[in-house]
């Protein structure tokens, strides 16, 4: 099997011990973990060492000042870009992901800015949730389920 590609991006994180979750998972999975500033923590590793415990040596991590640094250095195909937010019109189960994907979440409290969600709503998907009490779910949660779904066909014998 060869190592995936995909990538996990994070706009503006708020909550390390989110942060250190899904780095967790992108050790697991050999994925990028890619963080666009400005985030609502310090990133030295004692404040994500809690819940990324001591993977977070290993993270591939790339940061960027701003998304218009990340689209200007990385230049990612649109149909590679996959953009999660709750309202978001499709499931997580429609895509066929692509294997060099990015995957990318906004921050715990607001989601993703509009200012990069212009124009994207066809690259947009959600986590099905079946009860409406439920608001939203964890960001950590919500992308290691997406991230496991992504990389579905991967990770299959």
């Amino acid at each position: 099997m060869a190592d995936p590609c995909m990538k996990a991006v994070l706009v503006t994180p708020e909550i390390p011990f989110n942060t250190g979750a899904i780095g967790r998972t992108c050790v697991a999975l050999n994925m990028e973990l890619i963080l666009i500033k400005p985030y609502g923590f310090s990133l030295d590793e004692k404040s994500v060492r809690r819940a990324g415990t001591d993977y977070w040596q290993y993270v591939t991590l790339t940061e960027y000042d701003s998304w218009e640094d990340f689209i200007a250095a990385r230049q990612p195909a649109r149909d590679h870009l996959y953009f999660f937010e709750g309202h978001a019109a499709q499931s997580i189960y429609e895509p066929v992901f692509q294997n060099d994907a990015y995957l990318v979440f906004g921050c715990e409290s607001a989601g993703l800015p509009q200012s990069i969600l212009n124009g994207v709503e066809d690259r947009m998907f959600h986590l099905p949730m079946l009860n409406p009490k439920v608001r939203s779910l964890n960001l950590a949660n919500v992308a290691t389920a997406v991230i496991y779904q992504a990389m579905r066909t991967q990770l299959a014998p």
